[in-house]
């Protein structure tokens, strides 16, 4: 799979929850491999961004599997983890404010607010149960993409529509969207 396999909003399997995995089968070990290739397609794409995570129903693949990237830091590392039915277990720290993006919601950027700290378990591709504490950048990524194993995105979580959203420019550095140009329009898009 490559990076136009990803579908965007409007496309309404966004909206919709994904269901949980019974079994690992081939098939779900497949997805997975579909997943980080998709990923790292797109990631190629981009000169400013890296992907470091993707949820199965953004290749519109219905099922509660997220992939997150070891080292999101490191654009040239594409190892990845697997997360088959994820689930946030607890939320802890405190409450902030910080910029998202998504690559169903492309060139569109937001600040959410998330926790700092979460607890996840999941199954791994063997179908062993592990758990993961995640602070920081790591515990907005977890929170990010198991709302889309849920129907969200990270637009639902945005309150203030006329600060809240941004672009890219030509440097990488983002820039304030202009509320009644864009966002109106895309909004509309979106919600369709």
């Amino acid at each position: 799979m490559t990076k136009d396999d990803i579908i965007a909003l409007p496309n309404n399997h966004l909206r919709q929850k994904s269901q949980r995995v019974g079994v690992i089968t081939d098939d779900i070990i497949k997805i997975v491999a579909q997943m980080e290739a998709a990923t790292i397609s797109w990631d190629v794409s981009r000169d400013h961004e890296v992907g470091v995570a993707l949820a199965a129903v953004q290749i519109d693949k219905l099922y509660k599997i997220v992939v997150v990237r070891n080292n999101y830091d490191n654009k040239e590392d594409h190892s990845f983890t697997a997360f088959i039915n994820p689930e946030i277990t607890k939320f802890e720290g405190k409450i902030e404010s910080d910029y998202e993006g998504c690559l169903s919601v492309p060139n569109v950027y937001g600040k959410v607010p998330r926790h700092t700290k979460v607890k996840v378990k999941a199954l791994d591709l063997k179908g062993q149960e592990f758990r993961v504490t995640a602070e920081g950048f790591l515990a907005r990524i977890f929170q990010h993409e198991i709302d889309h194993t849920n129907g969200l995105v990270f637009i639902d979580h945005i309150r203030d529509d006329h600060e809240a959203f941004y672009q890219l420019d030509e440097k990488g550095e983002l820039k304030k969207l202009d509320y009644q140009q864009d966002i109106e329009h895309n909004k509309e898009l979106w919600e369709s």
